[in-house]
């Protein structure tokens, strides 16, 4: 099976030797993103964990439209939290994207993320 490097310039670029995402077949792998902000390249954590997820989100929607996909595509989501007592708040702004049928999930607290960001999104989406 082929695959594909999917880029966006309107998402982070990789801060390591890995890929936005890579499409294989109908699938899209998204590599977890964090709060950056693609044009200033500025984190987006001081303003607290709500900006900082949809700062995620937005991230994700970028990669996601670059492989001409969005939110309904995506079928698994993985959420990496510094701090579960963060938890309901990243999971009311993560349902506003997904107001219907949302995908499944984990969302997991790890003592670490890179950049010392708060969360973490990756997701797997499948092209009709």
């Amino acid at each position: 099976m082929a695959k594909s490097v999917i880029f966006s310039s309107q998402a982070p670029a990789p801060i390591g030797p890995y890929s936005q995402a890579i499409l294989a077949g109908n699938m899209i792998f998204v590599s977890g993103q964090i709060a950056i902000d693609q044009p200033s390249g500025q984190l987006i954590t001081s303003s607290g964990i709500e900006d900082e997820t949809r700062q995620v989100m937005k991230n994700l929607h970028a990669v996601l439209t670059a492989a001409g996909m969005d939110f309904s595509h995506i079928v698994k989501t993985s959420i990496f939290l510094k701090d579960m007592n963060d938890f309901p708040k990243v999971n009311n702004i993560y349902g506003e994207y997904f107001p219907q049928n949302p995908p499944a999930r984990e969302t997991v607290e790890v003592s670490r993320l890179p950049k010392d960001v708060h969360v973490e999104i990756s997701c797997i989406a499948v092209r009709d």
